[in-house]
Parts: C-alpha cells; structure tokens; sequence
C-alpha cells in the first residue's frame, strides 16, 4: 500500500506515482485529488477550490485596510473523498458499497 500526503516534489511526478501503483498492484491513498484524477486509487483531503476562496477572503480583508495578523488562522473545513472505480478494477480491488456512498466523487 502506497500512502502519499500532500508534497510538491511528488505532486509533479503524480502520474508516474500512480502508474507504478497501478502497474505493481499496490493500493494507493492520497492527500490531493489531482493524484486520483492522473491514475491513483482514492484520496481524502482538503478541498482545493473551498481553500482557494478563503484566501481570496483574506485578500479582501488585507486590501479594505485589515492587518493581517488581527486576522484569525482558520483550518481547511470542508474535505472530500475520491474513489477511482477505474483504478480499482485495475488492481482487481473490490471496494464496499458503504464506502462508495460516502465518497464525493468517483471517478468512473
């Protein structure tokens, strides 16, 4: 089993990443769905677009005269689960109804 949390210099090899989990039939959880859309098996993190808004929020605040360190540090709040069905019947892997039910995607 392959688990890979968020890392830049991985981040730029993801295809390769899944490609080699895929091809050694290893099972492969990420942090980033970007890794599950380029081939791996599921991914649970932060969603990125959430994230990105907020910061945008941030720069809003900045830019109308808030100083940035009166402004509280906030933690991502919304996460999501991504399964790739395809990935999975590649490695010959079942996966569980109740587990496909709570995912947020899947990619067929």
């Amino acid at each position: 089993m392959i688990v890979l949390p968020g890392n830049p210099v991985a981040f730029s090899k993801r295809t390769e990443i899944a490609n080699f989990a895929q091809k050694n039939r290893l099972p492969s959880m990420y942090g980033l769905k970007e890794y599950v859309d380029a081939g791996g098996l599921m991914s649970y993190g932060p969603n990125a677009p959430a994230m990105y808004h907020r910061a945008a929020t941030y720069v809003d605040k900045i830019l109308k005269g808030a100083r940035p360190g009166d402004l509280p540090v906030e933690r991502p709040t919304k996460f999501e689960l991504v399964i790739n069905l395809r990935t999975a019947k590649a490695i010959g892997l079942t996966i569980r109804s109740s587990l496909l039910q709570r995912a947020d995607q899947l990619v067929q």
